[in-house]
C-alpha cells in the first residue's frame, strides 16, 4: 500500500513478547532511525510507554514488522504481532501498515557487529535497530511506487 501524502512521520515496531523495538522514520527524507527498546510487562506490550512515544513523536502512521516464516507461513509470534498491530490501530486511531520482517533482527545484529557497536549480544540495541530496518524497508517500498 502506498503512503498517503499526509504521512510524513512514522513509528515502527519490532514486536516481541519480551521487548519491543521502536524506530522513527520520515517519508520526506526517506530515512529511519532507531529510537528505543521497551520492556514488555508480563509478556504484554507496555502500552503506557508506547503511548508516551506516540505522544512525543506524533506520527502520522505506525509500521509493524510481522515475522512470517521464509515460506510465508505463520507461527504463534506471527499471530501475536498481527494482534499487536490491530491493538495499535484500535488504541491510537492511526493507520497501521504491516511489513514482512522475517530477517530484520538477524540483519540488525549483523549491522551492529559490523559497525563494532555490539561487543556482546545486546538485545536492546538489536531490537531498536531491527525496528529501524523495518521502517527503512517500508519507506523504500513507498519510494518504489
Amino acid at each position: 500500500m502506498q503512503a498517503e501524502p499526509t504521512v510524513r512521520t512514522v513509528i515502527g515496531f519490532d514486536f516481541g513478547r519480551k521487548r519491543i523495538g521502536l524506530a522513527t522514520g520520515q517519508t520526506i527524507t526517506g530515512t529511519a532511525s532507531p529510537l528505543v527498546t521497551l520492556q514488555a510487562v508480563n509478556q504484554s506490550p507496555d502500552w503506557s510507554a508506547i503511548e508516551d512515544q506516540i505522544r512525543q513523536w506524533r506520527p502520522d502512521a505506525l509500521i509493524v514488522g510481522i515475522p512470517y516464516l521464509l515460506d510465508g507461513g505463520e507461527t504463534e509470534i506471527t499471530r501475536a504481532a498481527l494482534k499487536f498491530s490491530r491493538q495499535l490501530e484500535h488504541r491510537f486511531g492511526l493507520p497501521v501498515f504491516t511489513i514482512d520482517e522475517s530477517l530484520s533482527s538477524a540483519e540488525a545484529e549483523a549491522q551492529l557487529k559490523q559497525g563494532l557497536k555490539l561487543a556482546k549480544h545486546n538485545k536492546h540495541e538489536i531490537d531498536k535497530m531491527a525496528a529501524a530496518i523495518i521502517v527503512q524497508s517500508w519507506l523504500n517500498a513507498q519510494s518504489d511506487r
